[in-house]
């Protein structure tokens, strides 16, 4: 009896043991709690709360107070140490304490403290446990139970984007902005109402529930809409309104509207998807972002850095703090008297116009047609111009200076320049050339390359480019050979990215090889599958400018010399003056394509073209495209590629000619 008592005595004695040793130390649950605070586990670390903080602070909230403040101040890179704790401390039975590091990054800056936490030995269903005396300075050290956080962003000053000569493309500025103030709307507020939504092109339900809006008092200002700077008499009519007031408010502006839209771009309020894909504090959910044109490309740059508050509203004792920095300002090359002057031009037309200074580079003019007023963006649109322009088949939105089309003959002289620099075709030399039809041999069955005249039987490049001789350049393309026509059509940029600040499709010599003579001798005269920009051909014709050097086209005046060489003598010097010689001869010759109609006072050489869109050879209903490359061959100052779209029934080419030579006249 004796010995069964022993081993029962001694059988308890250990499970107390085992039960003794299962007890956390402080110094344990700390780092446990440590541990799951680094890892993002705030339901565990809840576990660890004393049970008078569970009772003032439930999971749910607890859990949400830590994902709602570190969501919004952007913390990152959270790193929380526990200290070793004190030997006196750790011999202490009801209360202990443990010191602990948190380090963070956020929004606002780089956030540190030290701070010390309280352990409470508490009795439990298991026995007993250490747990902690959780309070708001665990979040941030200045917080308490009275104390909270807020969070505020600071927009930055948008960088403006100007012209060569310093007018503004993309300004702030400061506009009104019309708003209401309730209690002076007076017995007849739906009959105002129904006045300003008319006037504003607004719905009486937008209008309404801005006026719903918690917020808003009797004596209070609500914002209903910017008005454009210059519509001065919209806001004067407005004013007559009871209860309708206005503001000044910044605002980003448009001073050249849709005679720049393509280049510009605009800006809108950043969506939600776009602020998901966003750096960490780069944007606010009412911050700006570029959505086209420069707007968009240097958005980076233009953005600047938005400021970030962190701080206790109670005391105004701020935890971090960064100000927002400006972004900077954009100055490009863009003349806006010869913006103005092209777009003016062909505003009515579907169609691009390129303008350089072709010994420098420098772009002068993008143009594209139709257009927008980007201030739309800002201001808002009536229903019926947003309606206009998304029903227009031309795509007004859509630039069409960056985008791929069909050379046409403008791109003989280019070809010319592989053949000269190849050896495989001499200035001097005349092709024998019969009839308007030829074919290489019968291999090609009942396939021919047409010229539009037969009147000359043996043909020079001089006379070939003047009358835009078909035949000459498909021969010329098939004796240089598929290979090393290739080969120097590449030296001219094709196949590879252009060096250009804004985007530039790439344009293509065909969509594989070429490898039929058929396709080789089309691609010689600009049909085939051959596609280019514009912006791509007018640099391409600054190689005729200046002595077989092709220039490399910038748009950013960023301070780099210019010009700079995109290729190297693409042709030589002397073959460079032989097809300006013949490009001269297509304007001042009568038999030359440009030649009608005459505009006097102008020294241009340049080349027309007729790209004809047909589903086949047999196709007669096709639409052409009509394109002019133009260069002054005296003052060497201006470089024009003009193509506008659907030019078939009004003159072909000669339509787009008499809009280019003007230019030259007025430059």
């Amino acid at each position: 009896m004796k010995k069964g008592l022993y081993l029962l005595l001694l059988l308890a004695g250990i499970i107390g043991l085992i039960g003794c040793s299962k007890t956390e130390s402080a110094e344990d649950r700390m780092k446990d709690f440590v541990k799951d605070w680094n890892g993002g586990h705030y339901d565990k670390m809840y576990q660890s709360l004393t049970q008078d903080e569970k009772k003032k602070l439930s999971k749910k909230d607890f859990v949400k107070r830590y994902e709602t403040i570190y969501e919004q101040a952007g913390v990152k890179n959270l790193k929380v140490t526990a200290e070793k704790q004190d030997e006196d401390d750790k011999k202490k039975d009801d209360l202990q304490h443990i010191d602990y590091k948190v380090s963070m990054d956020t929004k606002a800056g780089k956030v540190a403290f030290e701070n010390t936490a309280v352990l409470k030995k508490e009795k439990t269903d298991d026995g007993e446990s250490w747990n902690i005396d959780w309070n708001p300075s665990f979040i941030f050290k200045q917080l308490s139970d009275d104390k909270t956080v807020q969070i505020t962003n600071e927009e930055p000053k948008r960088g403006q984007i100007y012209d060569k000569d310093g007018k503004g493309l993309a300004v702030n500025t400061e506009v009104p902005e019309i708003g209401i103030i309730p209690g002076k709307l007076g017995k007849d507020k739906d009959s105002v109402i129904k006045k300003l939504s008319e006037k504003l092109d607004l719905s009486e339900d937008d209008i309404k529930t801005k006026l719903n809006q918690g917020w808003v008092k009797d004596d209070s200002y609500v914002p209903i809409q910017k008005i454009r700077p210059d519509d001065e008499s919209k806001v004067k009519s407005l004013l007559a309104l009871d209860g309708v007031t206005k503001t000044k408010v910044s605002s980003r502006y448009y001073p050249y509207g849709e005679k720049a839209a393509h280049l510009t771009g605009y800006i809108k309020t950043i969506t939600a998807e776009q602020l998901k894909k966003a750096k960490d504090g780069q944007y606010s959910d009412t911050s700006k972002i570029g959505i086209a044109g420069l707007e968009n490309v240097y958005e980076d740059k233009l953005r600047g850095t938005t400021g970030w508050k962190i701080y206790v509203p109670q005391t105004g004792e701020v935890i971090a703090e960064k100000k927002a920095e400006s972004g900077q300002d954009i100055h490009v090359t863009i003349d806006m008297k010869t913006q103005t002057k092209l777009y003016d031009s062909m505003k009515d037309d579907s169609g691009a116009a390129v303008a350089l200074e072709p010994q420098t580079g420098e772009t002068l003019a993008l143009v594209s047609a139709p257009s927008y007023d980007p201030n739309g963006f800002i201001f808002g649109w009536s229903g019926k111009e947003w309606k206009n322009l998304n029903e227009d088949k031309n795509n007004p939105f859509s630039a069409k200076f960056n985008k791929l089309y069909a050379p046409g003959s403008t791109i003989k002289p280019i070809a010319a320049a592989v053949g000269l620099t190849n050896g495989t075709l001499k200035a001097s030399e005349k092709k024998k050339i019969t009839g308007k039809e030829w074919q290489k041999d019968s291999s090609w069955g009942g396939y021919h390359v047409t010229r539009v005249s037969e009147r000359l039987n043996e043909v020079d490049l001089e006379n070939a480019l003047i009358t835009s001789d078909n035949i000459y350049f498909a021969q010329n393309a098939i004796d240089a050979g598929a290979d090393a026509f290739t080969k120097g059509l590449k030296t001219f940029g094709f196949d590879e990215e252009i060096p250009y600040q804004f985007p530039i499709e790439k344009s293509s010599i065909a969509n594989g090889k070429l490898d039929s003579e058929i396709l080789l001798g089309d691609t010689g005269y600009g049909q085939g599958q051959m596609l280019m920009s514009p912006l791509h051909l007018a640099a391409d014709y600054t190689a005729f400018v200046t002595d077989g050097n092709l220039v490399k086209p910038t748009l950013i005046k960023d301070g780099e010399k210019t010009p700079q060489i995109w290729h190297k003598q693409v042709v030589s010097k002397a073959n460079a003056e032989e097809i300006t010689k013949g490009l001269r001869g297509v304007v001042e010759d009568p038999r030359g394509s440009a030649y009608q109609p005459a505009v006097s006072g102008i020294t241009v050489a340049g080349k027309t073209g007729t790209a004809e869109l047909k589903t086949s050879k047999e196709d007669k209903d096709g639409k052409e495209n009509g394109w002019f490359v133009g260069y002054n061959y005296k003052k060497k100052d201006l470089l024009i590629a003009m193509m506008i779209q659907d030019v078939k029934k009004r003159g072909g080419s000669h339509y787009v000619v008499e809009k280019a030579k003007k230019q030259f006249q007025n430059h």
